[in-house]
């Protein structure tokens, strides 16, 4: 990556996000910043070319928990940019009580698997036609408790934030090993990464205000946004891992996935399903 790279990260109004965009800003890069609320979106962009020194930083707007938004942003980003060196899928959601996306997916494997896998799949051969490119998948160690619910994937029956949180990180790391291994001879590396347990605010409902006090609590023991996206901006810019691809990375190092994270027939299974369930909504 350099200064003519153009790099696109989701969720980066906040937090990992917005803490990865001012780092990669400063490398010169064109950056595109992918928010779902303008207001929060166009402070941090201001934030992130203050900060950087980067006038290259732009704002575009997209749910990722709507495909309409999703295919509207990708023919907006097509028709505006030919090229895209790096793809950050960083945006994450986990709240309380059971909640649904536009299209009706439970809405942590919604918009923390689904949004980014339509995504990707819909910039791929751009970031092919770039090549060399990077995609970077924010999963989390919480994959190891996860397991994906197959004949129950939205959590109708038995859900529980936790475990529609684990699900959604674990589709990650699979998604990410079958990714890489589609892409294989393409010229893009795809890894996935742990960025540790993060202050940000990823699980505080904005319209209850629940979770502020147990953030608050907890702040202490976290590492910072900016240590959380150390490992982001790492396998977006590092030489070391230019041909190192799916793997999924603790503190700038390759570190061991559960079992079911390992599982290829269950990553080939969560790829049909995925576009399947987009199929069925478009």
């Amino acid at each position: 990556m350099d200064g003519t790279s153009i790099v696109l990260v989701t969720g980066a109004n906040s937090g990992m996000g917005k803490a990865t965009c001012i780092e990669l800003a400063k490398t010169g890069a064109q950056i595109v910043m992918l928010c779902r609320n303008k207001q929060r979106g166009e402070e941090a962009l201001a934030d992130v070319r203050k900060s950087s020194g980067n006038k290259k930083v732009e704002l575009m707007l997209c749910d990722l928990g709507s495909l309409k938004s999703i295919n509207s942003f990708c023919d907006e980003f097509l028709e505006r940019y030919d090229r895209l060196e790096v793809l950050i899928n960083n945006a994450g959601v986990i709240l309380p009580g059971r909640h649904e996306t536009a299209d009706g997916f439970e809405l942590q494997f919604g918009v923390n698997h689904l949004g980014h896998f339509l995504l990707a799949k819909r910039l791929l051969e751009l970031l092919i036609a770039s090549a060399p490119a990077r995609i970077i998948n924010v999963s989390s160690g919480a994959h190891k408790a996860g397991r994906i619910y197959f004949d129950d994937v939205n959590l109708k029956a038995n859900y529980s934030f936790i475990r529609a949180y684990a699900q959604s990180k674990l589709a990650n790391v699979l998604f990410t090993n079958e990714l890489s291994v589609r892409l294989k001879d393409k010229g893009i590396t795809v890894n996935c990464l742990h960025p540790g347990a993060v202050a940000t605010n990823i699980g505080i409902n904005r319209e209850t205000g629940f979770g502020t006090f147990i953030t608050r609590l907890l702040k202490p023991f976290f590492v910072t946004p900016e240590q959380g996206a150390e490992t982001s901006i790492y396998l977006a810019t590092s030489p070391e891992v230019a041909n190192v691809t799916g793997k999924y990375f603790y503190r700038k190092k390759p570190v061991a996935t559960s079992k079911r994270a390992n599982n290829k027939e269950d990553a080939r299974k969560l790829w049909e399903l995925s576009e399947k369930m987009i199929a069925d909504k478009m």
